[in-house]
């Protein structure tokens, strides 16, 4: 695979220079300094590249190898009529990544928040701190702080019951806590909602239900992957993160089933997965080794991390890279032999790009400024691991060739 990590841009605490000593090729990252809607002109593409490479002369060389995230517009979500304007600015900006040689986009399509957890200090039994989700936490959240209309039909009753008695016991710093960290916004920015507008920006998606969201979706990929597809970019939807529904909003891209629909939507190589094994992995229902097996073909990106359910499967964390609820030796399996069919197949480029994600703040970096999940020496961590795995995996198929089951053509078992 393609090592890569997520850098924020020049005002992330982990240089590149430190992404390259971690034994990355690749970079992912995105022009966070634009807001979201607006078009990537390919001066600023450029130097964004230009600021990457500039020491490649002297050392390992380092490329832009994926886009994480070009945005999509709420108003391309809410399928509202100012999504056509949005919609061009988006084939525009795909081309202008086209021009300067990025292939890779990922995107997300999840209402609102585009991930969310209740605790991003949480201690470990090691000393190092994770990213946790608690679901009574989001309850107290929901319920007392935030008050959302009709939140009460959402929860359990015991869970609301203690939700209320937990916000009765807190204090008004805890409170603040809770808040801050239910309403981060994108990684890289370190900003937040605020939450006297929260609300309102929930109410524009009180006709959004899933069918609605599913369909918006569908349609930006019928709008968009023509594009794509014609100046060779690949676009990579990430799946919700967590997987089920949170604040009354709907989640349409959690399960095997929401990643065939969405590929189904519009069947070119183009519209593809990045294939986050944190995100489905918080759902005891997906299949992950099973959904490379089947899915592959469509993998364009791919986030290696494990998350651990917790005594409420709805509660999780932020797992040691091969450890967690993710059976990490069958993915990175998986994976590889998926690459491996597609050299056998002749493709162009086999090697699928690949980055730890969310590693634990450990080490000296505790005493550090991070962004939450991103600290230096917690990926550092995960992408060793994960590089000693794939590569006891290579070694072990080119030195016990695997039945041909193991390399057969499953055309018969994907969609054409």
């Amino acid at each position: 695979m393609l090592h890569t990590m997520r850098w924020f841009g020049p005002h992330d605490p982990v240089s590149l220079h430190s992404i390259r000593q971690a034994g990355c090729a690749g970079v992912v990252t995105a022009l966070h300094q634009l807001p979201v809607g607006a078009v990537w002109p390919q001066e600023e593409i450029r130097a964004r590249q230009q600021l990457i490479e500039a020491d490649n002369a002297q050392y390992a060389p380092l490329h832009w190898a994926v886009v994480e995230s070009l945005p999509v517009h709420e108003d391309i979500k809410k399928g509202r009529p100012e999504r056509a304007q949005h919609i061009a600015n988006y084939k525009e900006s795909v081309r202008n990544l086209a021009a300067c040689g990025i292939r890779t986009v990922c995107y997300n399509f999840m209402p609102v928040l585009d991930w969310s957890r209740t605790n991003l200090s949480y201690q470990m039994p090691d000393g190092s701190k994770a990213l946790r989700f608690v679901w009574q936490d989001f309850a107290v959240f929901d319920l007392c702080i935030l008050r959302r209309p009709g939140a009460e039909a959402d929860y359990e009753a015991e869970v609301a019951a203690a939700a209320r008695a937990q916000f009765a016991a807190m204090s008004a710093e805890e409170v603040a806590g809770l808040t801050n960290n239910v309403l981060l916004g994108l990684p890289g920015s370190e900003e937040t909602f605020k939450l006297a507008d929260f609300q309102r920006v929930l109410d524009e998606y009180a006709t959004v239900n899933a069918a609605a969201l599913r369909e918006n979706l569908y349609h930006f990929l019928r709008e968009v992957g023509p594009v794509a597809e014609e100046v060779g970019v690949n676009l990579c939807i990430h799946p919700d993160d967590p997987p089920f529904p949170l604040l009354g909003l709907p989640r349409i891209v959690s399960t095997e089933a929401d990643l065939l629909g969405l590929l189904q939507a519009y069947d070119s190589p183009a519209n593809g997965l990045t294939y986050c094994t944190g995100s489905l992995g918080v759902r005891p229902d997906n299949d992950l080794a099973g959904i490379v097996r089947r899915l592959g073909h469509r993998i364009h990106f791919v986030h290696l991390r494990a998350t651990k359910r917790e005594e409420n499967p709805r509660n999780f964390h932020e797992a040691d890279h091969l450890t967690g609820d993710v059976d990490m030796y069958a993915v990175v399996q998986a994976l590889v032999q998926e690459e491996l069919r597609r050299a056998a197949s002749g493709a162009g480029n086999a090697n699928l790009p690949m980055r730890p994600d969310h590693g634990h703040q450990m080490l000296d970096d505790l005493e550090k400024r991070t962004y939450p999940g991103y600290s230096a020496i917690g990926r550092l961590r995960g992408l060793a691991e994960l590089r000693g795995l794939e590569l006891g995996i290579r070694r072990a198929l080119a030195e016990t060739p695997p039945v041909a089951a193991d390399y057969r053509d499953m055309t018969a078992t994907r969609f054409v």
